[in-house]
Parts: C-alpha cells; structure tokens; sequence
C-alpha cells in the first residue's frame, strides 16, 4: 500500500494556448514535496497531469496503489497556476472526489485553494495547507499518522462539526534555509515524456529549477498566494549542484530559471557566475527579471558569462504614469537602458506587456506601442490586467467582478472589471499589437540586408514575407479599433 500519491492539477492540453506551444515543464513544487516526505520515510509516488487531457485517469491509479493520502500539490514556481483557472479547478474537484470514494485522505496545497479554500473544502477536500507547503505537509502527515490532533498545526484550512464551520489557523513561517530542502524527486518524472513533446515542436529540451521563493516588490496586481512577499535564496552551491545532477542523468543543458525574479540577492549571479567556473559546469538558461536589477553594478556582464540566453522582463507600459499606478517602481527609461545593454551582449530580451490597467489612456496605449516597436524585443507577451484575491488591485475592482471573477483557460483574456475599454476592444489590441510588433522586425530585417545581403538568413526573409500580410491587416486592425474607441466615448 502506498503510503502518498502526489499529484496536482494543471493539464496542459487542457490550455490549448500553453499546449500548442509544445515547451511542458514538470511540476517541479510537487516534486520538492514528495522528495522531502520520501526523505521522512514515507513511500510516495507521483501522478503527473501536466502531459494529460482528463482528470479520470487517477482512478485507475489509486485503484491500483491504494494510497492512504491524495496530496493534490500544485507547483507554485509555475505562473500558470497563479492565475487560478477554473479549468484546473474543475479538474482539481473531480480528483478530489475520486480520491474520497477510494476512501484518501485528501490534501490541496495551490493558489487557487489558498484563495478559495471554502469550494475546495465544500468539494470533498480534508485539508487544504495555505502558502510554502512542505514543512506542513510533513507536520500534518505525522500527527494524522501518530492519530494525533491537527488543530493546532500552522498554515491549514479545514472544516470541522460535519462542514458546518471552516477553521483557519495561524499562518506558518516561511522556510529560510532552502538548502535544507533535498534536491526534488525527479526520478517521480517521466523525463522521456517531456523531452519527446519539445522533440515534436522542434525545440531544445529545457528543464526548470528555482534559485529562490518569493518576491519582496509589492506590484499591485501580482499575487504571491505560495510564497508570500518575500524572497529567500538557495546558496549557488545548491543550484550548481542541482544543475550538475540533471545534466549527469538527464543530458539537459537548457534550463529555465522560473524564479519571479533572479538574482535578486545583491551578489548573488556573480557568485553564480564563479561556482560555475569554479567546477567547470556550463549551462544556458533564461530568466524573468527587473530592469532596475538589471542595471546594478555588473549583473548583466556576470549573467552573460554564466550562459544566460533570454531574459523575460516585467516591461508591463511604455507609459511611466501607468508604471506608477501599478506600484511598478521601475522607469520607462530603465526599459530602454537594460534593452539595450542586453542586446549588446547578445542576451535575448523578451517584454511581458499589460493593456487595460485603471486609468489607461489611449495615450498611454500609444506610449507602449511606440515602445515595443522602438526597442523591438526578441519576443513579447500581451496580456490584459487581470485581478487575483489578495491584491490592491482585486481590492479596487472587486465590486466589478459579479459573473467572472477567473479565467477559463491562459488564452481567456476577458476584461474582468470596468476598464477603459471592453474584452472586443482589448482582445482586437492583442491583435493589432503583434501585427505591429512583426510589422517592425520584418522594416528591420530589410534594413540589415541592404547593410550586408551576404546575411540574408531563412529566418529575415520569412519575417520580410509576412510583411505583406501584416501591413494591410494591421491598417484594418486600427481601423476597427479606432470606431471602437470612438463608440467609448
């Protein structure tokens, strides 16, 4: 009899968006937990969903294993689960419910639970552990074990006198040591699986790891509902280590570094950057970051030497008005700096874009426009603002959000509160945008051709091509959004 059976609730095929893109990462928080309660003694196995398209499939398992405990785990390092889908939440309910008619006991630890643990409580669930999860899970496994009571462990939701009353107790303190955690269960993963799908889409296999948990800036729209507004730090001799063992079992040399921000901890990437050379481990990796840290003293010279590829920045506006009412503490100037000074070290730059923010202007659009085809990124991200329960920015329009209050699936993009502008007009910007956005890389390609014809690569005469489609659709786009705003009005 086995004694946990880990899963967790994001099915990419589920979000046809994220499934087309054919770049699946495993559910490395799930896999952080089952490595620390197999080190604990408990025998524990993993029932990953990512790679499947129905939550059914779990019967069969826990038919076949017979666990005593279904720990539905989300991965809190993988922003997709941030957003609190309903899609996934379905999915989650439906495995909760299979669970407790095999007679599991059953525990949720993810986002979307911490933010609306009543539904999950209501839904079947025992128990439901609110933010950084392994220590309580670990805490309330022995006391369910030892037939102990649970009353009094931190950083549980759980409901008492059959449903009738919801008790949330105090919260725990967050792990400050992170090496003390063991490296993640990988060996729970089918490797193969994931290697063959990026195989198909024609694309290097890349693998994730997390240096860090937390985030200590206090953007108004970003809910931290995991790990909380803070940030601790793996030491670079864990992570080097970390690195070291998947290239040794698993020939990865790519690596997605999914922290929501890297390197923060002053000195740290150079640090990095010296382990590295120090046990001559070479990797490329890519990154989310700040273009304020960017710019301190040496950061982007450390990260290029240590085989950093892409860096993903939270750009969100061109307009600093904007940047200031979402607490982004970051200057549109800063932007073009770090841009530039990525560029020139031929680090990949990729912008995450957010339209629709209270009090965005046709102005402000403009600025942002202007800037993405300015600085022309390497890859971009649009999005619309979207509101999530413990934010200033849920805060101000919650009162708006009566029939939807989550979206569907990651490509819903549906104006959830009263903006500037509707869902029609926003989803049409979406559009027009990346049309705009191709529109200047192909005007940059002919540029470097007239400078040196010998270049011409497959790639600059198949943006140069598209330019015959994206000129006259991108003209109708602004057409349509120009009688939409002017219907606004």
């Amino acid at each position: 009899m086995l004694d946990i059976l880990f899963s967790h609730s994001y099915y990419y095929p589920l979000d046809q968006k994220q499934w087309k893109n054919k770049t699946p990462y495993p559910p490395l928080g799930t896999i952080y937990a089952a490595a620390l309660m197999r080190q604990n003694g408990f025998n524990v196995d993993l029932f990953d969903t990512n790679l499947r398209d129905n939550p059914y499939d779990i019967e069969k398992e826990i038919s076949e294993k017979k666990p005593k405990y279904l720990v539905l785990y989300d991965d809190g390092f993988n922003y997709l689960t941030k957003m609190c889908l309903t899609t996934m939440r379905q999915a989650a309910f439906e495995m909760i419910r299979i669970g407790k008619s095999h007679g599991c006991i059953v525990i949720i630890n993810s986002s979307d639970a911490t933010d609306h643990y009543t539904k999950y409580l209501f839904n079947g669930a025992d128990y439901i552990i609110q933010g950084e999860g392994e220590a309580t899970l670990l805490e309330l496994v022995k006391s369910i074990q030892l037939d102990q009571s649970t009353n009094n462990i931190k950083g549980i939701v759980y409901a008492k006198d059959e449903g009738e009353e919801t008790i949330t107790n105090p919260k725990r303190q967050v792990l400050k040591d992170l090496d003390e955690l063991p490296l993640p269960a990988w060996d729970l993963v089918d490797i193969n699986a994931y290697k063959n799908i990026w195989n198909s889409g024609g694309k290097e296999f890349t693998l994730n790891l997390a240096t860090t948990r937390g985030c200590p800036f206090k953007c108004n729209w970003c809910a931290k509902p995991i790990y909380g507004n803070r940030y601790n730090s793996h030491s670079p001799e864990y992570i080097v280590k970390h690195i070291q063992f998947l290239q040794k079992h698993y020939n990865v040399y790519r690596f997605w570094m999914c922290d929501d921000i890297f390197g923060l901890k002053p000195g740290w990437v150079q640090d990095f950057n010296r382990e590295l050379k120090k046990t001559n481990t070479s990797l490329r990796y890519y990154i989310q970051s700040r273009v304020d840290l960017l710019l301190k003293e040496d950061t982007i010279d450390a990260l290029a030497e240590s085989g950093l590829q892409e860096v993903w920045v939270g750009a969100e506006s061109g307009s600093q008005s904007i940047l200031d009412a979402m607490d982004k503490g970051t200057t549109v100037e800063q932007i073009y700096t770090a841009t530039k000074l990525l560029k020139d070290k031929n680090v990949r730059v990729a912008f995450f874009i957010q339209f629709g923010y209270l009090g965005e202007t046709k102005d402000d659009i403009s600025k942002t426009i202007k800037m993405i085809k300015e600085l022309l990124p390497d890859d971009l991200g649009v999005s619309v603002s979207y509101p999530l329960p413990g934010t200033k920015f849920y805060d101000k329009v919650k009162d708006d959000l009566q029939l939807k209050a989550n979206w569907t699936d990651s490509d819903d993009l549906a104006m959830m509160f009263s903006g500037t502008y509707n869902s029609k007009y926003y989803k049409k910007l979406h559009r027009y945008v990346h049309k705009e956005y191709r529109k200047s890389q192909g005007i940059q390609f002919i540029k470097k051709i007239v400078k040196s014809p010998n270049k011409l690569s497959s790639k600059a005469l198949k943006r140069i091509t598209y330019l015959v489609y994206y000129f006259p659709s991108a003209f109708l786009d602004f057409q349509i959004l120009k009688r939409m705003e002017h219907l606004n009005e």
